[in-house]
């Protein structure tokens, strides 16, 4: 598996950079095919490209955006990363996305997981792009080390969807795509930003066991080249 790294000066340029990279991927899949899809992540680094890329141009009606993992609470909830898409990314030209949900107000995290499967179904795949994050444990996604199904997870057996998951760290419980559903997408993207991430992910492409450092999965066994943007 190979990893492409692209370096800019800062976090504006980075988010500039990513935003033109993926404006184009999305308009040549709506060109070959009248649609387009992307998986994004939550956090506090995305913020700055979804507001960049939601100011691109392009034939916004035919992009499908989900999201690569979600916390089980409501798009109200400050820490629902539905919410914070809809803040930052679905706005400007971007508003006239379609947005598919992973969280589904059921009784169970199991329901809601099992809702969002058949929901994103629907996208087709695999996706166009996928745009990961990296946590400083080395989690990508909602893989964490020590998951309740982070073997089932990570296992490129297990079907395409989104499955539930519970960790220490991760506070509430997540629903995640399986690595099969993202290691394949059209364009696959690690963002991620600062010298401390830089180190992470140097110790991540060192030996040592995937469940220690779920990235290590996607660094490892994604067919798609997984293409690094950092900046400092």
């Amino acid at each position: 598996m190979s990893t492409i790294l692209h370096t800019f000066e800062n976090g504006t340029a980075l988010a500039e950079g990513l935003a033109d990279a993926v404006r184009a991927r999305l308009a040549a899949a709506i060109d070959a095919r009248g649609a387009a899809s992307i998986a994004v992540s939550g956090g506090s680094t995305p913020k700055a490209f979804f507001q960049a890329l939601s100011q691109r141009e392009l034939d916004w009606a035919k992009v499908t955006v989900t999201l690569v993992d979600e916390r089980f609470v409501p798009q109200e909830n400050e820490r629902s990363n539905h919410g914070l898409v809809a803040q930052n990314l679905l706005q400007n030209e971007a508003a006239k996305a379609h947005f598919v949900p992973l969280y589904h107000a059921a009784a169970t995290a199991e329901e809601a997981a099992t809702m969002a499967s058949q929901s994103v179904a629907a996208i087709g795949t695999p996706f166009d792009i996928v745009v990961l994050g990296m946590g400083t444990d080395g989690h990508t996604a909602s893989f964490f080390p020590g998951g309740t199904r982070l073997k089932e997870a990570i296992d490129p057996a297990t079907p395409r969807g989104v499955i539930t998951m519970e960790a220490e760290g991760a506070g509430e419980i997540r629903l995640t795509f399986t690595f099969s559903s993202l290691q394949d997408a059209g364009l696959l993207v690690l963002h991620i930003e600062g010298d401390g991430k830089k180190e992470v992910l140097a110790r991540a492409e060192a030996p040592g066991d995937e469940a220690e450092m779920p990235i290590r999965a996607m660094l490892r066994r994604a067919t798609s080249p997984l293409q690094i943007y950092w900046a400092p």
